[in-house]
Formats: structure tokens, sequence, C-alpha cells
């Protein structure tokens, strides 16, 4: 039988969180799902983990690591179901999470792609993590609400894009979009499925009731390495997706956005390294971005508003008096 919903799980050195992840999925009040997991090569217990935690779980196993989005579009294409809710390894669903998802995707419009969780800080849940994610014109990728007491986000209402983290998903929406741009690898991925969602017309939606406990960066990368994949991976959200005179009349904004972060992340050889890592890409970017803009269904001006015009990190001017103090 065919369940209704298919829950995704990407693991990657796990063991200190994948437990209670799957034991909130099966407390779950809503039953009619399937559960798959993803290890991205896993030197620890995950694997052992999930046989005794989730043994009717299916599990794709590999050798190597290749990132979180290969992770969810190998268990996207395992999946049979109708909807595909992704979930991060390191959260704790509350009981009701999937139902009110379902109950939100079953009465939301054809051009509804996604729900957002509202994801709660694991550490202290009355402040939120992320309600939603936005992105501005200097290119930076912010988490709506957080840091915020989780009492401001009471009311569902349409967001930029859902955080992948604790996601609902339209199984035939992610099949149209080609799914999650493996060339991303981590990080950014779900923006730049959202953004290329909204260009096709599809909206979003944050659910307030679809509380998930997150401890966020449970499986995050060596800063370094973290450095250069956001580096990268934020000129190719912007490039592969965004019209050419878009790009042309806020080019000071993103020319601002780069110049902030190579200052914000005091490692300028690993931000180097990641604009030099954007050459090799360059055909997949091209190819994408003609067939992005082949199907755009939005107009410049509605383009245009999609993203915030300003960011809400402290000015460069701030930033850079900081980042001198600590240098002297």
């Amino acid at each position: 039988m065919i369940p209704k919903v298919t829950v995704v799980i990407p693991v990657w050195n796990g063991a200190a969180w994948l437990a209670a992840c799957l034991e909130a999925l099966a407390a779950q009040s809503f039953r009619d799902f399937a559960v798959i997991v993803v290890d991205n090569g896993s030197t620890d217990n995950s694997r052992a983990l999930v046989a005794r935690h989730a043994p009717q779980a299916t599990l794709i196993a590999w050798e190597c690591n290749r990132g979180f989005a290969a992770a969810v579009n190998a268990g996207i294409c395992a999946s049979r179901s109708g909807y595909v809710a992704l979930l991060n390894m390191d959260t704790c669903p509350r009981p009701d999470w999937l139902l009110n998802l379902v109950r939100a995707m079953d009465e939301s419009d054809p051009d509804v792609g996604g729900l957002a969780s509202k994801m709660l800080s694991m550490a202290d849940p009355a402040v939120a993590d992320d309600c939603g994610d936005s992105l501005s014109w200097q290119g930076v990728a912010a988490k709506r609400g957080h840091g915020r007491s989780a009492t401001d986000f009471e009311r569902s209402e349409e967001i930029f894009s859902p955080c992948a983290g604790a996601a609902l998903y339209r199984k035939s929406f992610l099949e149209e979009l080609g799914g999650f741009d493996e060339h991303f690898f981590a990080y950014l991925e779900d923006v730049d499925l959202g953004l290329r969602g909204r260009l096709r017309g599809y909206r979003y939606l944050f659910v307030p009731a679809a509380e998930v406990l997150h401890q966020g960066h449970g499986s995050g990368l060596p800063q370094a390495r973290y450095v250069r994949l956001m580096t990268r991976n934020r000129v190719l959200l912007l490039l592969k997706n965004l019209p050419a005179r878009l790009l042309m009349r806020h080019a000071g904004s993103l020319l601002y956005g780069q110049i902030y972060f190579l200052i914000a992340y005091r490692r300028p050889l690993a931000a180097l390294a990641g604009y030099f890592a954007v050459l090799p890409v360059l055909p997949h970017l091209a190819r994408e971005r003609r067939a992005i803009q082949s199907n755009l269904k939005l107009t410049l001006a509605q383009v245009e508003q999609l993203l915030a015009p300003a960011m809400s990190e402290p000015p460069l001017r701030e930033l850079a008096r900081t980042w001198w103090q600590r240098k002297k």
C-alpha cells in the first residue's frame, strides 16, 4: 500500500541526535507515512541506530558523503507517495508535526509547492530557530524569526521559501523542478529550490502548528569548507536564477554582499577558493540558467519583489570595526 507521505532523513555521522529524531517520528499522531533514511557515508553507528529505532525504515547506505542535495534526491526518487517530507537528523518533531503539515497541504491550492515548519531552538523551545527562509539582494539567505520569541509566529502566512530541515513538499512539485541541485553539495540548495519554484509561479506557506525542535549544525562541515561552499553556492544561487536585467540593476547590492561576507567570515583564502570553485560548474550554471529563464512565469517586477531590499546583518562598517579591534 502506498503511503500518503514519505519522510526522508539525510544522515551523516548523526549518532548524537538520530535516535531521538526516529523516536519522535514513531510517536507521530499521523500514521500514514513511510521513512527513508539516506546515510551519507557515516563513520559512527548511525546505521545501527536506524535498524534499532526504525526497523521499518528503508535505509539507503552510501560509502562516501555525496552531500545533502544528493541524499534527499535519492530519498525523493525512492518514494512513492504524493507528499515528501524532509527532516534533518538533528530534529525532534512534536507529535502533531506531520498531521498539521498534511492537513495544511490538503487544504492548499495546487500552486503551493511546499510548507515550512515552525522550527524551534532545541536548547530553548520558547525561541524560534527558523519560520521560513528569506533572500535579500545582497545574497543573504536568512532564517525568518531566528532568535525571536516563538509566540511572535503564530499565524500561517506566505513565505519566500521553506527550510528543507523540516518541510513538506508535493512530490509533483519536486519532480517538475528536477529536485535539489546536487552541484550545491550542501548549503543553500533549499533556497535555490525555493527560488526556482517561485520563478515558475509556485508559492510556499508557513504552518505554525507544525513544530519541530532543531539543534542546528548537527552535521556541520569544518569551518574552512563551510566558507568555501557558502561563498560558491551564494554565487551559483544568484547567477543561475535571476534575470540579467535585475542582476545589473542590483549589481551594487550584490557586490556589497560579496564584500560583506569576505570580511564577516574572516577566512579570505577559503572565500577566494569558493569564488574559484564557481569556474568548474559554469557549464552547468549556463544550462540551468537557460532552462530557468525559458520557464519564467513572473514579470521582472514580480521577481524583484521576491528578494528583500536589505539584509538584517550589522552594517559593513560596524563589522569591519569589530574585526579590526579583534586584530589589535
